[in-house]
């Protein structure tokens, strides 16, 4: 008797990380050759800038003064959730796009900060989005692809479990 094929896993979907890191680090090399330092360059007035700046720490600028340490901690961190979402996509079956396609986005997003705080000593941030005088910290296209993935695991993971628990308590 032949042993049955194994599923195909999600791993796949480790294709749209590559694209996520490809579109960051290229939006990245425009800013560092384009735009000047700390000068806000309007794209939509009274809402959206471009504006070139650099993180040291994590999100808004959590640890980003606390002497150079961070660099290596937030690199082991985003390196080890990469690798564990990694495993994970490669526990998954390649049509459950809902778990797979956040995974895929963090480890992207990750991965594109990662390589910023290895070749530059800090991440490169340059969308300013703001409301009369309310400005919300900059970020790059990884931070994006981080938080809609974030959102994606925490939402489908919410529907996921009600629509489990409904097929537990419709088979008792």
């Amino acid at each position: 008797m032949a042993a049955p094929r194994p599923r195909p896993s999600a791993l796949v979907w480790l294709l749209l990380s590559a694209a996520v890191i490809v579109l960051d680090q290229w939006s990245k090399a425009w800013v560092l050759s384009s735009l000047p330092e700390f000068q806000p360059v309007t794209v939509i007035d009274g809402f959206w800038n471009w504006y070139r700046t650099y993180n040291t720490g994590a999100a808004f600028s959590f640890l980003s003064d606390a002497g150079g340490w961070q660099l290596w901690f937030f690199t082991a961190l985003a390196v080890g959730i990469s690798g564990l979402m990694a495993f994970w996509l490669s526990r998954t079956p390649r049509a459950h796009w809902r778990s797979a396609v956040p995974y895929a986005l963090v480890i992207g997003g990750a991965i594109g900060n990662v390589i910023d705080r290895q070749v530059h000593g800090h991440v490169v941030d340059f969308i300013q989005w703001y409301v009369g005088e309310h400005y919300w910290p900059a970020f790059n296209i990884a931070d994006a692809a981080i938080v809609v993935g974030a959102i994606g695991i925490a939402v489908f993971g919410l529907f996921d479990g009600k629509t489990a628990k409904k097929a537990d308590n419709a088979n008792p």
